[in-house]
């Protein structure tokens, strides 16, 4: 029997999570055959069915029990992740639905690069795909786009065993919520969890060998998690790397560390980062380069090291958010296509930690606004001081605007309390459109509102700035006198 004649396609797209959706439908909208090649039964990657969604609809859960203020120990997770299944799969199907209205393949299988196909036109990209059935199929194209996402990275010593050992794809298979549990990192996902349990009631320590936990943010944004951790009855431990774990064989977890302390919990967590997802993807056939780290190396404009070859996504490293993959799937597919991108997006992408309560950022932090404009102007509006936290009871947040040396233009927004995942937008908007500190105060806002915040943030800003400038005018007239 002959072989298959191979598949050929204008755009191959490797997996279909955030980046890799927006990378077909982005080529598709430009007129291209394109094809999404995925592993999976379902279509949406980890984002849907073991990560985003998931987690967060069982924090909308720890949200409402905290208000009715609810012992869920006995309860089992099903019951806490209730309306999941549904919710995953409505948008399973909006997904699939999406792909068919842009005219996109859908092919199931695994992936990998073979040699290059020279014998065309020496620009087309072959790879092999082993279908569900185990058969085997040839797939060429003149763009491919890896967004093979990412999976949990568990050093061999710490024994996952996805029942009493926990990484962030297993965590929310438990059958009870555990009494206690222990997070080992301190990055987005180990916050997020660690947060969420403990606000279940669940008595959560986190362990990290930093000195502090999601150590990228605003210092004060880090302060305000660790303070509402610790309202929740959590502990955040620095500097512990945990080198081993062993079940005792009855119900608690044992824990080593590396300084000699031990730690004893129902249930353990594993969140130390993730792993780019390329086993048996064979990029090396491609003349694809790895970073040290393991990510699939790419430049600017989101091309790896081989021609026509691009990535986004999970796969390419940090900040490893939906959102950003969604975008980088999207420039990838306009670079490689040709198509006009946008200049210098990165420093208007919005940052999202859904801890509770929730952060977000946008811009430049206060330290980051120092280093660049040599100073910078702090507003600050505190959520105790609006009607609408006092009406929602979320008296606890904080608003925080960077403004330029000057105290004239904004070029960081940072909050911390209840919506903050939302409030952001109307900053990111405002850094897009370049707008002033004194646009925040001559705008309205509804009231009441938590929106408010901007404008009493930007008022702070705007009384330091008249200090400024007379702090200025005596300096001025001072050096005129001497």
């Amino acid at each position: 029997m002959s072989p298959a004649a191979p598949l050929d396609f204008d755009v191959l797209v490797i997996g279909s999570g955030p980046a890799g959706q927006k990378a077909a439908i982005q080529s598709s909208k430009a007129g291209k055959r394109v094809a999404i090649i995925e592993r999976d039964r379902e279509v949406g990657g980890n984002c849907v069915h073991t990560g985003t969604i998931p987690s967060k609809s069982l924090r909308e859960h720890a949200l409402r029990q905290r208000v009715r203020r609810v012992d869920l120990m006995e309860q089992p997770m099903r019951s806490l992740l209730d309306g999941v299944g549904v919710t995953v799969a409505a948008h399973d199907a909006y997904m699939q639905a999406q792909l068919e209205r842009n005219h996109i393949t859908l092919l199931r299988g695994r992936a990998s690069f073979v040699a290059r196909d020279r014998a065309r036109d020496g620009t087309s990209h072959t790879l092999a795909m082993r279908r569900i059935d185990g058969s085997l199929a040839t797939v060429r194209a003149h763009i491919v786009v890896i967004a093979t996402g990412s999976r949990p990275r568990a050093p061999a010593s710490l024994a996952v065993d996805h029942e009493h050992v926990l990484d962030s794809d297993s965590i929310l298979s438990l059958a009870y919520l555990p009494r206690s549990l222990l997070v080992l990192g301190g990055g987005v996902i180990a916050s997020e969890y660690a947060a969420m349990f403990a606000a279940l009631g669940c008595k959560v320590t986190q362990a990290d060998q930093q000195d502090k936990p999601l150590a990228f943010l605003d210092p004060e944004l880090t302060a305000f998690y660790l303070d509402e951790l610790r309202r929740n009855g959590g502990e955040y431990i620095p500097r512990a790397e945990a080198v081993s774990t062993r079940w005792d064989g009855v119900s608690q977890v044992s824990t080593g560390f590396k300084d000699g302390r031990v730690i004893l919990a129902d249930k353990v967590l594993v969140a130390l980062g993730r792993l780019a997802n390329v086993d048996g993807l064979e990029p090396g056939n491609a003349g694809v380069a790895l970073t040290g780290r393991g990510h699939v190396q790419v430049d600017d404009r989101l091309q790896t090291t081989a021609p026509g070859i691009y990535a986004a996504g999970d796969v390419i490293g940090p900040p490893a958010l939906a959102s950003v993959s969604m975008e980088q799937g999207r420039r990838a597919a306009c670079h490689a296509l040709g198509l006009l991108v946008p200049s210098d997006p990165v420093s208007r992408l919005p940052s999202g930690v859904y801890t509770i309560p929730e952060i977000a950022t946008v811009g430049l932090d206060e330290a980051g606004a120092r280093r660049h404009f040599g100073g910078a102007v702090v507003g600050r509006a505190r959520f105790e001081e609006i009607a609408r936290g006092q009406i929602n009871g979320s008296q606890r947040g904080l608003l925080k605007l960077v403004a330029d040396p000057g105290g004239r233009r904004v070029v960081g927004v940072h909050i911390a309390g209840d919506g903050a995942t939302e409030l952001v937008h109307i900053g990111q908007l405002g850094l897009a459109a370049e707008l002033d500190v004194d646009a925040y105060v001559d705008n309205v806002f509804n009231f009441p509102t938590m929106a408010e915040a901007y404008r009493i943030a930007a008022l702070d800003i705007v009384k330091q700035r008249g200090r400024l400038a007379t702090s200025d005018a005596v300096a001025d007239a001072v050096s005129a006198l001497l």
